[in-house]
């Protein structure tokens, strides 16, 4: 027997996945887990063939790699030893308008991020994206002020970013290319699921803004400003989403033009919906609420058809650590993801605000007696679901705040609670206050500075 036999014989008795010899089957959930983000069943393909062989999904999936082969993402090179491959998937996901009707089919090319290496083809990751503060005083002083508003959409955000590492990833399921397949795609600019890809987009859009004139707050770096020759201008951005107000109806077609050089923009008219906020004009101002959302989450976790509350927390009950039966690991899951559904929640519900703060204040170690509380909170948002945020017009601009707090009220460590009008947070004092005036005081330069 030669030396290339037994190496032969060895590779062929290498131990292979399911997934290698062409096995597939879902993931099948036995202890009650929902699966975070499954909001409604969409009817959204699982499998690249069931997506392929659909006249919809496969569209959308065309319309994508043609985006990115415009775009110019990558370049095939020749594989080699010693560099990290990462690989990618297809993403389903139904968009849907504001009354939940069918808006269009997406599909978007995924990198797995996951197996990426820091210092090789990855570093800094951090990007920013603009506070609920800063929309709301934005949004009213642009009601007071009676300018315009308008709601922008970048197509394929992400890829407008540049890289500055070298990434290495295969090439795409399904559109391999036949005349060089064992090749792989050396990313020039970012993709969706890369580590530093929100980093890379933020960069590349704030560069551009900062071209034409517009600055970034010192406050809230998503926030950019313009104002020169009587223009005033402000630029909210949350990843792909964009707000922009503006004082001059002229200038808004000349911004985008010169936006539209560099990115592939969209114009959705005026400010409707955006993050899942639902935007109505009313007399005198604008009402921002999430019933989509709330009926989603009620839906999510089968409380659709529960009983509704008039309060979302009882005036009486404290909540402990202590209190009620640990929740298994399952359930422990699904409490923090529901809590961090009301968390978004509370953007344009400042009512429900004290309450998601008690509930959050038990992540770690969730008990019977806290998920209690959560489905209270629950059954008040299913009484309540239309209920929003109003924004109206008013002559002054002066900024109103109100502040309060309690004094060693924590049933476990006797700590205190300070809150602001518009939001809740615990604050963390370096021993315990001698007053409740005391710690007050505190809470309202926390509230100034705010």
């Amino acid at each position: 027997m030669t030396t290339e036999e037994p190496a032969a014989a060895e590779e062929n008795t290498r131990p292979r996945t399911r997934l290698q010899s062409g096995i597939r089957k879902a993931k099948t959930y036995t202890d009650g887990t929902i699966r975070y983000g499954c909001f409604t069943s969409s009817g959204e393909p699982q499998y690249l063939e069931e997506a392929l062989n659909n006249k919809d999904w496969k569209e959308a999936m065309d319309n994508e790699y043609m985006a990115l082969m415009r775009n110019k993402t990558w370049h095939l090179v020749p594989s080699r030893k010693g560099i990290n491959i990462i690989d990618c998937k297809w993403i389903y996901k139904v968009k849907r308008k504001a009354d939940g009707s069918l808006d269009r089919y997406k599909a978007r090319l995924v990198a797995k991020g996951f197996k990426q290496r820091y210092g090789i083809d990855y570093e800094d990751t951090f990007s920013s994206v603009v506070k609920p503060t800063t929309i709301r005083i934005v949004l009213s002083l642009a009601i007071s002020k009676g300018w315009i508003m308008r709601q922008l959409d970048v197509h394929n955000a992400f890829l407008h970013g540049f890289l500055e590492e070298e990434v290495y990833m295969r090439q795409p399921p399904g559109y391999e290319d036949k005349s060089s397949p064992d090749y792989i795609c050396k990313l020039d600019k970012a993709l969706y699921g890369l580590k530093q890809a929100p980093r890379a987009w933020y960069s590349r859009l704030s560069t551009k803004l900062q071209e034409l004139g517009f600055k970034s707050s010192k406050a809230d770096t998503s926030l950019f400003f313009y104002n020169s020759g009587g223009v005033i201008m402000f630029i909210l951005v949350y990843v792909d989403d964009i707000i922009l107000v503006s004082s001059c109806h002229g200038a808004v077609p000349e911004l985008l033009k010169d936006l539209n050089k560099d990115f592939a923009l969209k114009d959705l008219g005026e400010l409707h919906y955006f993050l899942g906020i639902e935007v109505n004009k009313i007399r005198n101002g604008i009402l921002m609420t999430q019933e989509k959302y709330v009926n989603d989450v009620l839906q999510r976790v089968g409380m659709k058809d529960c009983k509704p509350m008039t309060t979302p927390l009882s005036s009486s009950e404290k909540l402990s650590l202590h209190e009620g039966s640990l929740l298994g690991s399952s359930d422990a899951t699904n409490y923090r993801s529901v809590v961090g559904a009301l968390q978004y929640l509370t953007l344009t519900r400042p009512d429900i605000s004290y309450s998601v703060n008690k509930v959050c204040q038990f992540l770690h170690a969730p008990t019977t007696s806290h998920w209690a509380a959560v489905k209270r909170i629950l059954r008040y948002l299913k009484l309540t679901a239309k209920v929003g945020l109003q924004i109206c017009k008013s002559s002054s601009l002066l900024v109103s705040a109100f502040s309060d707090a309690d004094w060693a009220g924590c049933l476990d460590d006797r700590r205190s609670t300070g809150g602001f009008a518009y939001s809740w947070e615990r604050i963390w004092c370096h021993g315990v206050p001698e007053s409740k005036q005391q710690y007050q005081g505190q809470v309202l330069k926390l509230n100034t500075r705010q």
